[in-house]
């Protein structure tokens, strides 16, 4: 398994933008897959989006499309959620996770199919 580790979350406000970056303690995301996760209070966990090492995106939730992008660096080192226009209800735990495959998974096997996952880090949208 792999140490995950989020960065670049806090607060903003409505209409702004945040960017969100995941590491892999010690190696790099060559021949994994990673996804970005969010858990809102009281609300179960949902998938955002995942990228696999060839840079093909898969994106899970249709009220952040167009918002929210994921992207991965050159050298496989880290990757990242940029978020833009958030709105107040993307306030929520964003989580990391990665999993040694070659594509990302459905949606309904999402929040299972990934083996590591990282902390999270908290985004807040509010004024």
């Amino acid at each position: 398994q792999l140490q995950l580790v989020e960065s670049g979350g806090g607060l903003v406000q409505p209409g702004g933008s945040l960017r969100l970056s995941c590491a892999a303690s010690g190696r790099t995301f060559e021949d994994y897959t990673v996804g970005w996760f969010r858990q809102a209070p009281g609300k179960e966990r949902e998938a955002v989006s995942c990228i696999n090492s060839m840079g093909t995106i898969t994106d899970y939730l249709d009220s952040v499309k167009g918002r929210f992008t994921i992207s991965q660096d050159n050298a496989k080192i880290m990757v990242d959620l940029q978020m833009n226009s958030v709105k107040p209800e993307d306030t929520a735990i964003y989580y990391c996770a990665a999993d040694w495959a070659p594509w990302c998974p459905e949606a309904k096997d999402a929040s299972t199919d990934f083996t590591s996952w990282g902390q999270g880090t908290q985004v807040t949208v509010s004024s």
